[in-house]
């Protein structure tokens, strides 16, 4: 088993990276897909967040309204890290079971997590970083995910900085340009993946 970090900031383009690795046979483990599966209605996490935020930050179909807890956790800080102490506990042990679940097998375990911030933080033996210069990731987010530019700006002000993702990196994927170009980003990639040992 090969087990490799993904990071990337918000806009960076680390899911279409993640697909990309996911059709040349890696296994994706998606921090943000496990956090959703985690919050669903009548999940701990989900209790846990209601009795924090209110009813507020429950849609009219009684699931999660990601944008209600947004406005809420990434314009202060404190209720950031509130949050993050209910999730990021649960997140974390249910992405330490999905590895181990590979444990002994020739799989490459791909860990899409937005939040490293330390080398080897998750049990990976490298790290890729996407990067892409941040009013780019802005651009992207507003045009493509219909955020207000305000918004971007709040949710990238609340993630490490660009320079510490890329002080982390064994690797980087430049995803300025366009699809080709990642294309053949994501070829090198897993070139360099290959040639790495197991862990």
């Amino acid at each position: 088993m090969k087990v490799i970090g993904l990071a990337g900031g918000i806009g960076a383009g680390k899911s279409s990276v993640s697909r990309r690795l996911h059709a040349r046979g890696a296994v994706i483990l998606d921090a943000d897909a496990i956090a959703k599966e985690l919050q669903e209605p009548g999940e701990p996490v989900f209790v846990q967040m209601v009795e924090a935020f209110g009813d507020g930050i429950v849609g009219a179909d009684g699931r999660l309204n990601r944008q209600a807890v947004a406005d809420i956790v990434f314009t202060d800080k404190a209720e950031l890290d509130r949050l993050s102490a209910i999730t990021l506990p649960a997140i974390v042990g249910e992405l330490y079971n999905r590895i181990l679940a590979h444990e002994g097998t020739d799989d490459v375990v791909i860990l899409d997590i937005a939040l490293l911030t330390v080398p080897h933080q998750y049990g990976e033996q490298a790290t890729i970083v996407v990067d892409i210069p941040p009013e780019v990731a802005v651009e992207r987010l507003v045009a493509q995910r219909g955020m207000s530019a305000e918004d971007a700006r709040n949710r990238m002000a609340n993630q490490i900085s660009r320079e510490q993702r890329l002080g982390i990196a064994d690797f980087v994927i430049d995803n300025s340009g366009g699809p080709d170009d990642l294309d053949d980003q994501v070829a090198k990639a897993w070139a360099w993946i290959e040639s790495l040992p197991p862990r």
